[in-house]
């Protein structure tokens, strides 16, 4: 049997099309509307075929490639946590995760993923598109199951929780069983991000390192509307602080020898973390190239799926479709 293979809407810096990689699948197709994504996209993977176009626009009948796949993946843009989140609801949200459940009509693949925030499982304000997507996919043949995750017990060294749809065409949903974690101990800051910040010749990157022992609270990448990059809400940045760390923003350089580390005399005596220190807590690989300028390379990394989170979702879904029990179709 050959490789998996899978197409990926609204891709992003590639988070999740590299975690199912890893998981053995092969992409036909990834697409995303945002320009410096696709760049990020094709300089990592110049073999990817990689397409600049919004979901909303998407013809699948113009590219036949994505018919017929074992996965159709989505890692889409997060909908509100709840009723009175801060942001502005466009809606556009919403479409987004219909749009890729209207996709299966016509991709027809073996298996559907889609990842956002665990709202989507749980709260009572997303239980219509819940009922939405249920209604079709059961139509079309597949049974779904709803779950949720957290990329720490994966091996990132970040809390950060994902709401997870996994349906399954019913020949094969008998052996899905969702992700169990990978790892006991949480991964730490310091763990994480030791080496980098010794990397400049900074004397006191270990003691930092000592002090930054927990995992990181969530990234929040933020909208094109908003100014520079941060590292998230005030809660957020009172946590990033107890770590030595000044999550008001984001830093061009690891420290160099003569940084004077004293937290105690208020963020501006704190490290930054660097975009590329941040690509670490979200899982990937220090040799992943993200494209732009730093806030806009930030909010990439920010808005990703973890590849860890992507690895574990795509070896559980291999394992249904590989699955020597899997039922006879119904007639």
């Amino acid at each position: 049997m050959g490789a998996l293979t899978f197409v990926d809407v609204c891709s992003g810096a590639g988070g999740l099309a590299l975690g199912l990689e890893q998981a053995g699948f092969e992409p036909r197709l990834l697409l995303d509307e945002d320009e410096l994504a696709v760049t990020t996209l094709r300089a990592n993977r110049p073999q990817w075929n990689v397409l600049h176009t919004d979901l909303l626009d998407f013809d699948p009948a113009e590219h036949p490639v994505s018919h017929d796949v074992d996965l159709l993946a989505a890692g889409l843009p997060r909908v509100r946590s709840s009723a009175t989140a801060q942001r502005v609801d466009t809606g556009r949200e919403t479409r987004l995760l219909e749009a890729a459940v209207y996709l299966v009509h016509a991709v027809r693949p073996r298996a559907v993923l889609i990842e956002n925030v665990p709202e989507l499982v749980h709260s009572e304000i997303h239980q219509p598109f819940r009922d939405f997507a249920h209604a079709e996919l059961d139509h079309l043949g597949y049974t779904s199951s709803w779950f949720d995750m957290n990329a720490v017990d994966f091996g990132v060294p970040q809390s950060r929780k994902h709401g997870v749809l996994v349906a399954v065409r019913r020949e094969w949903a008998g052996a899905f069983r969702s992700p169990v974690p990978t790892v006991r101990e949480p991964m730490t800051v310091g763990t994480a991000l030791g080496p980098s910040m010794a990397a400049g010749g900074w004397t006191d990157a270990s003691q930092w390192a000592a002090q930054a022992d927990q995992p990181a609270p969530t990234l929040v990448g933020g909208s094109k509307n908003r100014g520079g990059a941060d590292l998230g809400p005030t809660r957020t940045k009172q946590k990033w602080a107890t770590m030595g760390v000044n999550a008001h923003t984001v830093g061009d350089t690891v420290p160099g020898p003569d940084f004077a580390w004293q937290p105690e005399l208020g963020r501006e005596n704190m490290v930054k973390l660097t975009v590329e220190q941040t690509a670490l807590l979200q899982g990937f690989p220090a040799t992943w190239q993200i494209s732009g300028r730093k806030t806009a390379r930030y909010r990439q990394v920010g808005h990703a799926t973890p590849p860890p989170i992507g690895k574990a979702l795509g070896r559980a879904v291999a394992e249904a479709l590989n699955s020597d029990s899997a039922a006879p179709a119904a007639g």
